[in-house]
């Protein structure tokens, strides 16, 4: 998941950076609000945490623009302003969310986390897709009841592929969303990773979780619970 933090105070934008990276994120960061508008419109993002008192260009009018490009993504905004007419606006300009600073990273955590399950579809941290289930709070999976081991970039993009059950998702869109550095386009990586992730959860190779749509990307095909 590919998340953006507009934050002003160097060192809570850096300890976002590290802790959201360590939690499994690809993460981007800008200092201001002119930065933060930029990340909003071209970045292609799953997600954005903005502080409301921003330099340059505030958080509320960060939200107004970005919304204003019809930019669909979660937002959760931070405010060190701990009364009800700052929640309001911020929730009224487009945002999904507020926290108060300040605040525990756990919550954040898991508010992030719990935006990008509803913007998926899905009510629950437990994504299940017939005998598959990911928890996205402990980050592991089971097939049939059984612990399946994943690498990190293999859960990254499990998880990418489950919270969108049923949606084409191409090559180019995982490979943005999950990696810091900047893959070549005809880069096997992503090919790779599918083909171990198909191994590890159909080795008899008949649920066929993973479809590959030639030029146009992946999709898991495995029906969706979502009660």
């Amino acid at each position: 998941m590919r998340v953006l933090v507009v934050e002003d105070e160097a060192s809570l934008r850096e300890s976002l950076r590290a802790q959201l990276t360590d939690a499994g994120f690809n993460v981007d960061v800008a200092r201001d609000g002119r930065e933060g508008l930029f990340a909003g419109l071209e970045y292609p993002l799953d997600v954005a945490v903005i502080d409301l008192g921003l330099p340059q260009l505030s958080g509320l009018e960060v939200i107004r623009k970005v919304r204003a490009e019809h930019k669909t993504y979660p937002i959760l905004i931070l405010t060190a302003r701990d009364n009800w007419q700052d929640k309001v606006e911020g929730l009224q300009a487009g945002a999904d969310d507020y926290l108060a600073k300040p605040f525990h990273f756990e919550e954040l955590l898991a508010r992030l986390q719990a935006l990008l399950r509803r913007a998926g579809g899905w009510a629950s941290a437990e994504l299940t897709c017939g005998p598959v289930t990911l928890d996205t709070r402990a980050q592991t999976v089971r097939l049939e009841g059984n612990p399946v081991e994943l690498t990190t970039f293999e859960y990254r993009i499990l998880e990418h592929l489950m919270l969108r059950a049923g949606e084409v998702i191409s090559k180019a869109e995982l490979t943005e969303r999950l990696y810091d550095q900047d893959f070549e386009r005809d880069s096997n990586v992503i090919e790779v990773l599918v083909g171990r992730l198909r191994r590890k959860l159909d080795p008899q190779e008949r649920l066929r979780p993973i479809e590959t749509l030639r030029g146009r990307g992946y999709r898991f095909s495995l029906t969706r619970e979502t009660g």
